[in-house]
């Protein structure tokens, strides 16, 4: 499971071609943000993820 779809990655980046390794990499960088977003919310005791946390 893509946490970013095919589709919204070449709506972003139009004509440009992408090769196929490019969406597991993105998958594992986004998949690590939303990980340390995670931690950073833990650090400052709140139980809501916040765009503060990214």
């Amino acid at each position: 499971m893509y946490l970013v779809t095919k589709a919204q990655i070449k709506q972003i980046v139009g004509e440009i071609s992408i090769a196929e390794e490019f969406y597991p990499a993105l998958n594992v960088e986004v998949e690590t943000l939303i990980k340390a977003a995670v931690e950073r919310m833990k650090k400052n005791n709140r139980r809501t993820l916040m765009a503060r946390d990214l």
